[in-house]
């Protein structure tokens, strides 16, 4: 199983002419993909922090070249500097995304650091509660540019982002691959027309190319600081969507995403804000909606239209990394199993989880119907945004300090700053709470809850289960002594805990009075990387005549299959035929208990999860005729 090149591997493809059309194509793809949203950005975020800077809708020269240059800047260090540069060379194996850090962190201890997993749980729930803005304000924000074709349309926004947004929603089934296809092109005439229009414009008022001196900041900042800090949080809107960058790290590479970046996204963004930025001193100051307006005429319309499919674009993304996002939770334990579906016969990371699609959509529209406009949406969308980069930085700062060993004064230096940064963003839209920022933080705030539900619950259980729970060795060399009846085939019997005897395993025992003549206690484990080698998937060992024990290994990127991983057993000397073979599930009916160590409230949240979650048959996609499930009572 091959890995995935990124930046750092500097593979041969300058002079090779295959490689080079493979990183021309995946640049293509990281377009739609991976910058999507903040290829969105223009059509509100300048717009948006004028507006909060001048507060009458009319902003004097001073308001525009600051908030132009803190746009300029912020893209400057937070993505190029920040992301581009550090961040997505911290990959765990290829994989980027804030649950690939956390696990490539935890790596780095002897156990599991209570800090890292509280960071990388925060900077998961902060990113779904970004999942759920970023598609509302997108699609409202282009469908709003009607209005601006004539106000005839005003009465019809609303219905048409929620009918919009339903289709999205409803072909997420069909998967992403087909619809893949035009993303990059679709994305790439996008970016290029955004760059032409703000050209045009800049014309309007050449001066405003002054706003590249960071001075400008300065002098915003100096003049009204109350205003200049509510200002701040309107202009993060502008790199919204940096995290993309490194969460789809595994889908493309650094090389492929870096020169996308720097070849086409970067100076088409700086293009067209410099054009907005022109086309509002032009106008004396008068915000207005700049991004559509200053395509007049014929363009108008197509330009409308070429948003609209942008940001349906950008939806795709988040949406897709939300798929992605919760298939590393299950793995690594921080969920309960969804049932995930795959979408593509060839790529394994085109997958659809219908649970979480259902929830995305139900939120989704509910937050447009109770925004009604992208301005109100703003307010919501920078905490969680922030909070997710916030978290990343912290993540990073072990990254540098434990695995590429900087010195710790320089790396105090270098991630101390990109923290001041992320923190200042976040504190100015932290603020912004009752305006609207209660609604990512309530989202955010739900999956922590289930999170640390999950955690505590499977601890609780497996402490209890374990102390009823007979040592394996001690049972199998009872067996061996005085073996009851024994029948031909293997029986599989799953567990979490290899040490002890499956609960499956003592019930069969006890009411069948029979043993196969083999006996597999399996476990299968997730590795703290994306992907495991097929070398190192099975490892064997025998506990005597009667029992042997198997761990399957997989990644936190990757679907078990448990009959296709046990068929890799035949290289060790094991002999396995899935038609002689009975896996043996224990299905436990959970009750809640007076003494659990958990509040009632939780532990009924908990037994509620477990009763949710996916059936283990499908989800390790063992044959349903193969399985035998023993149910049992457990007290928590």
């Amino acid at each position: 199983m091959t890995q995935q090149p990124t930046g750092g591997d500097a593979q041969a493809g300058a002079h090779n002419g295959h490689n080079t059309g493979k990183t021309g194509v995946l640049m293509l793809g990281a377009l739609g993909v991976v910058y999507g949203d903040i290829g969105t950005s223009p059509i509100y975020a300048l717009r948006g922090a004028l507006v909060a800077a001048s507060g009458s809708g009319v902003a004097d020269r001073t308001d525009i070249l600051g908030v132009l240059s803190l746009i300029i800047w912020s893209l400057t260090v937070i993505v190029t500097v920040k992301y581009v540069t550090f961040v997505l060379r911290a990959d765990n194996r290829g994989e980027g995304g804030t649950l690939s850090m956390m696990a490539l962190v935890q790596a780095t201890f002897a156990k599991r650091s209570p800090l890292i997993l509280v960071v990388g749980i925060l900077g998961a729930a902060l990113f779904y509660g970004d999942a759920v803005i970023t598609p509302a304000i997108s699609v409202l924000s282009a469908v709003e540019g009607l209005k601006v074709v004539t106000p005839a349309f005003d009465p019809y926004v609303v219905p048409l982002t929620l009918l919009i947004l339903a289709v999205v929603f409803s072909v997420q089934r069909f998967g992403t691959g087909g619809v893949a296809v035009v993303f990059g092109p679709v994305t790439a005439v996008w970016f290029v027309s955004i760059g032409v229009s703000g050209l045009m414009h800049i014309a309007d008022d050449p001066g405003v190319l002054a706003a590249i001196n960071p001075i400008y900041i300065i002098y915003f900042l100096q003049s009204s600081p109350e205003v200049a800090f509510l200002t701040v949080g309107a202009v993060f809107l502008a790199v919204t969507g940096a995290e993309g960058l490194y969460a789809d790290l595994g889908h493309f590479g650094r090389k492929p995403i870096m020169l996308a970046w720097f070849c086409i996204v970067f100076p088409c963004l700086l293009l067209n804000y410099f054009g907005q930025g022109a086309f509002v001193l032009s106008r004396g100051g008068e915000v207005g909606h700049p991004f559509f307006e200053m395509n007049e005429g014929w363009m108008l319309l197509p330009m409308v239209l070429l948003a609209t499919a942008a940001t349906v674009i950008a939806c795709q993304a988040v949406i897709t990394g939300a798929y992605s996002l919760t298939r590393q939770a299950v793995q690594l334990n921080l969920l309960p199993r969804f049932a995930i579906r795959h979408t593509s016969e060839t790529q394994s990371g085109q997958i659809y989880v219908p649970r979480v699609n259902m929830l995305l959509a139900i939120i989704v529209m509910l937050l447009v119907v109770g925004f009604q406009e992208s301005a109100a949406l703003a307010s919501a969308y920078g905490i969680s945004a922030t909070g997710t980069m916030m978290m990343t930085t912290i993540l990073l700062f072990f990254v540098v300090t434990r695995i590429w060993k900087w010195h710790l004064g320089v790396a105090i230096a270098v991630i101390g700053l990109f923290g001041l940064i992320d923190f200042g963003f976040f504190a100015s839209n932290i603020i912004k709470v009752l305006d609207g920022g209660w609604a990512s933080l309530a989202v955010a705030f739900s999956v922590v809850l289930i999170m640390w539900t999950w955690i505590r619950g499977s601890r609780q259980l497996f402490e209890k289960t374990r102390k009823n729970e007979i040592p394996l060795d001690f049972l199998a060399g009872n067996l061996a002594k005085k073996p009851p009846s024994l029948v031909p085939g293997t029986a599989v019997f799953l567990t979490s805990d290899p040490l002890s005897a499956p609960t499956a395993l003592m019930h069969s025992l006890k009411h069948y009075k029979v043993l196969h003549e083999q006996n597999v206690i399996l476990s299968v484990v997730t590795a703290p990387q994306p992907t495991v080698p097929e070398s190192d998937r099975a490892t064997l060992e025998t506990v005597n005549e009667l029992f042997m024990r198997v761990t399957l290994k997989f990644g936190y990127m990757e679907q078990p299959n448990v009959p296709k991983a046990m068929a890799l057993c035949r290289k060790q000397g094991w002999k396995f035929d899935i038609m002689t073979t009975s896996f043996f599930l224990s299905r436990r009916s959970l009750k809640p208990a007076a003494n659990s160590g958990l509040p009632l409230w939780q532990d009924k949240l908990y037994i509620g999860l477990a009763r949710s979650a996916a059936d283990a048959t499908e989800y390790f996609q063992i044959p349903t005729g193969r399985v035998v499930e023993i149910g049992t009572q457990v007290a928590i």
